[in-house]
């Protein structure tokens, strides 16, 4: 009876509300990033608490600041199995570099790609099903337990970006976008000022750099995210904004795991 009653008053909320996430704006308005960060983690704010980065040609900014804030804070990276080496070889230098003391890789399930990609080819037809079951799912796996992500979004990456605030909520779960309102001159400053080793692909052309098969190089003029899935009508992989695969029902990709 004692064990019933104490389990009738468990608070089974949201760590986190869209009021937690107004407060924080409020009150870091105007603060400095690496400022902001180091005071979020040393009052333990954010419970625990990862970051997630792509190893992409502006992630050298947002993992400098939060190594100097704590290097032990975790960062997350997805290995889709479809990364260009260079990416790979990237992390390894930040890693080494910036001193992370926590770096983590999750990779697919390898019984769902076999079961929903065994040519390892659904990029090329099903872009959203194929991000859905490389990277949608496993950084699922990877967040599970935490009660804030740190993202390397930016505002002026694109349209869909815009007036992105530097504290949302996802699923209960606290998100913070450091370099929200950071400009593309603030980042060249930043590599600038530290010395930062660039994405070794950034010279050739590629600004925002995912999957090999699904990254492009961008023209002179372009949206930076211009690059990714070229020719289809995408412009998310899915983390940020729900990723809708074809919704063929014979189709394996469509057809649970277990």
């Amino acid at each position: 009876m004692d064990t019933a009653r104490k389990l009738d008053v468990i608070d089974a909320r949201p760590a986190f509300t869209q009021a937690d996430a107004d407060a924080l704006n409020a009150r870091f308005e105007g603060m400095g990033t690496l400022e902001m960060l180091r005071t979020l983690f040393s009052e333990d704010t954010l419970g625990e608490v990862g970051v997630v980065s792509s190893f992409g040609t502006e992630s050298a900014v947002l993992l400098h600041l939060v190594a100097q804030a704590d290097p032990a804070i975790p960062v997350i990276f997805v290995d889709t199995l479809k990364m260009f080496p260079e990416t790979l070889d990237y992390r390894e230098t930040l890693v080494s570099a910036f001193g992370i003391k926590d770096s983590r890789v999750v990779t697919p399930k390898p019984e769902t790609l076999a079961a929903k990609d065994d040519k390892g080819l659904r990029w090329s037809f099903d872009p959203d099903g194929c991000c859905d079951i490389r990277k949608v799912e496993p950084l699922a796996r990877a967040k599970h337990g935490l009660d804030t992500w740190i993202s390397g979004r930016k505002a002026f990456q694109s349209v869909t970006r815009q007036n992105l605030p530097r504290f949302e909520i996802e699923d209960g779960r606290l998100k913070l976008n450091p370099l929200g309102d950071w400009t593309k001159a603030d980042l060249d400053a930043y590599f600038e000022e530290h010395a930062l080793p660039r994405h070794p692909l950034e010279a050739q052309g590629y600004l925002s750099i995912g999957c090999e098969p699904c990254t492009s190089k961008v023209m002179p003029g372009e949206d930076p995210r211009a690059g990714r899935w070229r020719g289809w009508d995408k412009v998310e992989c899915g983390i940020h904004t729900t990723s809708t695969p074809l919704g063929d029902p014979d189709d394996p990709a469509n057809q649970p795991v277990f």
